[in-house]
């Protein structure tokens, strides 16, 4: 008897396996089924792609698309929750995404696009029926195609006007940062989404935007981070991390849109009044040197800039030995385009003040005595030439009695 038990034993369990596994095959085919036959039932009407509702909307559905789009899995009404039967209505209830995607709903209720569009998902991922993963080449969403996504309504003239915005579209797509994306196709280039976020994107008014002052050395830093390195190190980043916000971030220097290569000329043209821009006195002083000259008048483009001598983003007051400008430091700064830079060349003064008579009594006076020996030598040129001109007049009027009675 037991020999029996065990020789139908297992027999009854494969048994029973099978017949578990085949009720798991047929529930799922019933299922696909009517999966698939839903889908079907509602493309009968709506493959058609010119169809309208009565307000005159789309609602046509390419069914290709569909299928391979991110909810091409789910059943029609999964998200048209409102239609039960058909005939449906007319106008069926809006679509609630936040249904599944509860965190980027509640992110972007508390954003800057909350409100400004009927639909914003929609807005920013494309059609509902043919939205694809964001790693996907035809996603509205993906790294390359965001700018043009962001641009359909932040390069309109008229959303610009009525949401008080800069056209920025334009100047990104001329920048460092858009060339890259849009000829050179680098994934890794800043876009839009890079910067601002993607749902809980904040004014930059508000502290807790990515481009709030206080934050943007880490929104730059995320990709740059060597150069927020430099920064943090060096006085501006200081000052900004304890809470001087006058002191300048990245966007200061480099704007936050139209960004430039530093060593296009056009910046390098335009570095110096950046920094002159906060240190006035300094620019006065250097525009007075042959460095300046050079660049203002001669358009000589590798002249030196505030930043080659003083470095672009660790930048370290003079005290400091680790500074390019400390005296101990001088010759190899200098030696970077002088290279016979010596102890004596270093004595150069590329700030000096000759209206500064503490700071360079030298120099203050022989600009005095130059200009003394200036006004005096034109002075008396000038009254000299007046002297002369009266004189000349004298002597012709004396001279047209005597030609008058020569000529009678």
């Amino acid at each position: 008897m037991k020999a029996d038990l065990g020789k139908t034993g297992p027999s009854r369990v494969v048994l029973g396996l099978r017949t578990l596994a085949a009720t798991f095959v047929v529930l799922l085919l019933s299922v696909s089924t009517i999966f698939l036959r839903a889908q079907t039932d509602c493309l009968s009407c709506h493959a058609d792609k010119t169809l309208q509702d009565a307000s005159g909307h789309g609602v046509g559905v390419d069914s290709e698309k569909f299928h391979s789009s991110i909810h091409g899995v789910l059943n029609c009404t999964d998200c048209h929750t409102s239609i039960k039967e058909y005939p449906h209505p007319d106008q069926p209830a809006p679509v609630q995404c936040a249904t599944c995607h509860a965190d980027q709903a509640k992110a972007i209720g508390g954003s800057v696009h909350d409100g400004t569009s009927p639909h914003p998902c929609t807005s920013c991922h494309g059609d509902a029926h043919s939205i694809f993963p964001k790693d996907n080449p035809k996603s509205a969403v993906y790294p390359l195609n965001i700018p043009r996504t962001c641009g359909t309504c932040h390069a309109s003239e008229a959303l610009a006007k009525k949401y008080g915005l800069q056209n920025v579209y334009a100047t990104y797509m001329d920048s460092i940062h858009g060339y890259a994306v849009s000829k050179e196709g680098l994934l890794v280039a800043a876009n839009c989404q890079s910067c601002h976020g993607s749902h809980n994107i904040l004014s930059h008014k508000d502290a807790k935007s990515t481009t709030a002052r206080v934050n943007v050395p880490n929104t730059c830093g995320t990709c740059h981070g060597g150069v927020k390195d430099e920064y943090s190190a060096g006085v501006h980043g200081k000052a900004v991390a304890a809470g001087n916000l006058t002191a300048p971030v990245c966007t200061d220097c480099h704007t936050a849109h139209a960004i430039l290569q530093p060593t296009e000329a056009s910046f390098r043209m335009q570095s110096t009044p950046i920094c002159g821009s906060c240190h006035k006195e300094q620019l006065a002083t250097y525009r007075d040197t042959f460095h300046s000259q050079l660049g203002l008048l001669g358009g000589y483009v590798e002249t030196a800039r505030c930043w080659d001598c003083h470095g672009a983003h660790g930048n370290l007051p003079a005290s400091d030995p680790a500074s390019p400008v400390n005296k101990a430091n001088l010759i190899k700064t200098c030696g970077r385009c002088h290279k016979d830079a010596n102890a004596s060349f270093v004595q150069y003064q590329p700030h000096a003040n000759p209206h500064d008579r503490k700071l360079n009594p030298a120099l203050y006076f022989v600009r005095l005595f130059m200009n003394l020996l200036l006004w005096s030598t034109l002075s008396f040129f000038t009254l000299h030439t007046l002297l002369w001109f009266i004189r000349a007049k004298r002597e012709q009027r004396k001279s047209e009695p005597a030609a008058e009675e020569k000529h009678d």
